[in-house]
């Protein structure tokens, strides 16, 4: 892997009314003609994403949204893909003009405060009026950050002074998990312990490489100075009998879960690289918590099957047949299954006995989070933990995880 995953870099969505220069700012910060501009509104018509690398700040993925006030036949269609983009947001740049604060900036202040997602606003177009000190005062009391003030037809130099105001204002409204992101393993291993990584090479198995679950399991424990084995499920069984010192932890992919346990003496802890990812990426004792309910599903109950990536899914895929199979084995006979993939999570989710969501590699914590605070009432779980589940051995990869474990009891 060469670049930093968009799940992994901080989320910033450019918002505010149409025509207020949100692509152009786009434009001006990265250096690049990235999003057509123009005065026709509603140029933007669909989110456009850019990463870019901010020194010292890191990887950031900005997020180019259509206007909030786009009237066209399709606005209401554009507003639902803003508002996709809003809900993964870690920070919001609201974009604005010389003297202009209205409904519509508050509707989307509104949004941002209700979500805990910091707001810096962005006055634009300032060449072509005055910023008045008590417009950008004002502003600054109302967002809580200080407005950043932008000509985004400059030069090098325009670009240079904002970048250099924006750097600043990112970093000191920037989430702590971003600045400081949580251990995916590294905390479950003593400084120099041993972790085996199981990593199955099947027909799912990306050709020349891993996939990134296993990939960050492996640099999290090179990041604790851990020393990593990594071996496919057939070489485990020697591997164990080739250490002098038991590993300090086991993790394998969820699909040969039994297997491992079979095989792991209990004395050595183990668990799975999605479950690791449901406290990585969600909260992971409101997913241990949602698995009960797969005991208490019966034939014709709907289930949502909710995956974050766009596969191609293969005869064998473990969201489409394997789970489903085995949650009709727990039930006794039919559910009915939907299926979502990439950000197409449904808006009513009261249908569902139960939401079994993947391990959200693809998608970065705030937005797991937000859709785990839609669900509501709804039990769920992840696919890691359903599958254990149904394979009798939950408990035993939820060891290492004590408040989690405790959620079965």
């Amino acid at each position: 892997m060469i670049g930093t995953p968009k799940s992994l870099r901080l989320q910033i969505a450019l918002v505010g009314r149409v025509n207020s220069g949100k692509s152009s700012f786009l434009n001006l910060v990265s250096g690049q003609r990235v999003a057509i501009t123009s005065s026709l509104r509603g140029t933007t018509t669909d989110v456009v994403e850019k990463a870019q690398e901010l020194i010292p700040l890191g990887p950031v993925l900005w997020m180019d949204t259509a206007g909030t006030d786009d009237d066209s036949p399709l606005g209401t269609e554009r507003g639902k893909r803003t508002l996709q983009a809003i809900d993964r947001a870690d920070i919001m740049l609201i974009v604005t003009t010389p003297g202009i604060w209205g409904e519509a900036e508050e509707t989307l202040l509104g949004l941002a405060n209700a979500r805990s997602i910091p707001a810096i606003p962005v006055v634009n177009q300032c060449d072509t009026a005055e910023c008045g000190e008590g417009f950008l005062d004002s502003l600054a009391k109302k967002c809580g950050n200080p407005p950043i003030t932008a000509n985004s037809l400059g030069g090098d130099a325009e670009r240079d002074r904002v970048l250099t105001e924006l750097k600043t204002a990112l970093l000191a409204a920037a989430p702590e998990e971003f600045l400081t992101p949580p251990p995916m393993l590294g905390d479950l291993l003593p400084r120099g312990g041993l972790v085996v990584l199981i990593v199955p090479i099947d027909i799912q198995a990306p050709k020349g490489r891993l996939i990134l679950p296993q990939v960050q399991a492996l640099r999290d424990a090179l990041d604790a100075d851990a020393l990593v084995m990594t071996v496919k499920e057939d070489q485990y069984t020697r591997a164990l009998a080739n250490f002098k010192t038991p590993p300090d932890l086991v993790v394998c992919d969820s699909q040969v879960v039994d297997k491992m346990v079979a095989e792991t003496p209990e004395s050595i802890p183990c668990t799975t690289f999605s479950i690791l990812l449901s406290r990585l990426k969600g909260d992971i004792v409101r997913l241990a918590a949602g698995v009960k309910a797969i005991s208490e599903l019966h034939p014709g109950d709907r289930v949502l099957m909710a995956e974050a990536c766009t596969h191609h899914a293969t005869h064998e895929d473990i969201g489409r047949v394997k789970i489903p199979r085995l949650l009709e084995k727990q039930a006794g006979g039919k559910l009915e299954f939907d299926f979502s993939g990439g950000r197409d999570f449904p808006e009513d989710l009261s249908p569902y006995k139960l939401i079994v969501h993947c391990g959200s590699c693809m998608l970065n914590r705030r937005e797991t989070l937000r859709r785990l605070e839609r669900a509501g009432k709804t039990p769920v779980t992840n696919y890691g933990m359903a599958i254990s589940y149904c394979r009798g051995v939950l408990k035993r990869v939820l060891s290492p995880f004590p408040d989690a474990l405790k959620q079965l009891t």
